[in-house]
């Protein structure tokens, strides 16, 4: 009874939050003369740096974005800290604006009369946002050539990069002459672990996968049903996660996430139709649904802009991928003894397991609604 009320409460809690949307992007760029910095928020992060009267939900309107450029403006001034040499530097202009695709930017210049020995960045508000949320900062030349790359989060905003032998700033893109050497192959260091997290993150604050895979298993009578059911979903979302990371397809998050929503209501319905007996052939069905919610799982990637560049991009694809499928067997071993015990109890099948399959339809009516009719 406790772990079935502890099922109560979780899918009472998916009601309210599908996905952490905490994804941001920050290109640095060292020129010849400055250090340009463009930070990308979705307008509901960027909405947390105002003051809460003023703050909005969903898409902004041009009016909308207008209303609260005064506000976005003077929060843009204590943004980034940024260091040159150990010297704090101010940027000479900045600039906010709403860009197409639904993304508010701002851009900072920094002016600089010499190559620096060592640059430091640290995103000084990223604190106030949610805990889970990241910011995947790439620094790069002039060229585009990426020196350093890094996964900030609110514990960790600090990205210090030695530019000294990189070759960085040391194209001059309006003087004649061939470009200087290639800059150094950028670091690794903390990306493995940073994308790992964050994959386990995504996972675990997914409600709406780890539900649709609870309906799954809920239904399953046999161990070998359920790593049956585990395997089909982890190769298929694996599959179309790599796929729509490269950008080798690409379906848009307004048909994506409304289609993982109707998977849940789906599988729900068809629990209540057989009345908590597991249906024949499962494993298929979760394949096929299992690469839509892959596409869903490559959002998170391909929002930090991994997929227009395919610098760099080998590890954190795995390492992300990794942390998905270690917290999503994570989480299995926690559920799945609790409902195995369950299972042995007719009456949790034959009233326990419709009650359940009807609360997941419900959650996943609630999401198709919410990502359809009323967006």
């Amino acid at each position: 009874m406790r772990l079935f009320g502890l099922i109560l409460l979780w899918l009472s809690a998916a009601l309210l939050k599908a996905h952490d949307p905490g994804i941001s992007t920050v290109q640095v760029e060292v020129r010849a003369d400055a250090i340009v910095l463009v930070n990308g928020f979705a307008p509901a992060d960027a909405a947390m740096f105002l003051p809460p009267e003023k703050r909005t939900e969903g898409s902004w309107t041009e009016a909308e974005f207008e209303m609260a450029k005064s506000g976005l403006t003077a929060a843009a001034a204590r943004l980034w800290r940024v260091k040159v040499d150990g010297v704090e530097a101010g940027p000479a202009s900045f600039l906010v604006q709403l860009l197409p695709g639904d993304n508010v930017s701002f851009e900072y210049r920094y002016e600089i009369r010499q190559m620096p020995g060592v640059v430091t960045f640290e995103a000084a508000r990223l604190g106030e946002l949610p805990p889970a949320h990241r910011q995947f900062l790439i620094l790069a030349d002039a060229r585009g050539s990426t020196i350093a790359k890094k996964l900030l989060s609110g514990r960790d905003p600090v990205l210090e990069a030695d530019l000294r032998g990189t070759g960085a700033g040391s194209l001059d893109t309006g003087a004649a002459g061939a470009p200087a050497s290639p800059a150094a192959a950028p670091p690794e260091g903390g990306t493995f672990r940073g994308f790992f997290k964050l994959g386990v993150e995504h996972i675990w604050m997914g409600y709406d996968h780890l539900l649709f895979l609870f309906a799954l298993l809920v239904v399953c009578s046999s161990f070998g049903s359920i790593v049956g059911i585990i395997s089909c979903f982890t190769v298929a979302h694996s599959i179309t996660l790599v796929a729509a990371t490269l950008e080798w397809v690409d379906l848009p998050s307004r048909w994506v996430e409304p289609a993982i929503a109707a998977s849940i209501v789906y599988v729900g319905l068809e629990n209540l139709w057989l009345r908590g007996r597991e249906p024949k052939a499962r494993w298929a069905l979760t394949f096929v649904f299992g690469l839509v919610h892959g596409f869903g799982f490559a959002g998170v990637l391909r929002d930090l802009g991994l997929g227009r560049s395919q610098d760099g991009i080998a590890l954190p694809l795995f390492s992300f991928n990794l942390g998905v499928e270690l917290g999503q067997i994570a989480v299995a071993a926690v559920v799945l003894p609790g409902l195995w015990h369950l299972r042995k109890k007719p009456a949790f099948v034959r009233r326990g397991v419709p009650v359940l399959s009807g609360l997941v339809t419900l959650a996943g009516l609630y999401w198709l609604l919410d990502r359809t009719v009323w967006r």
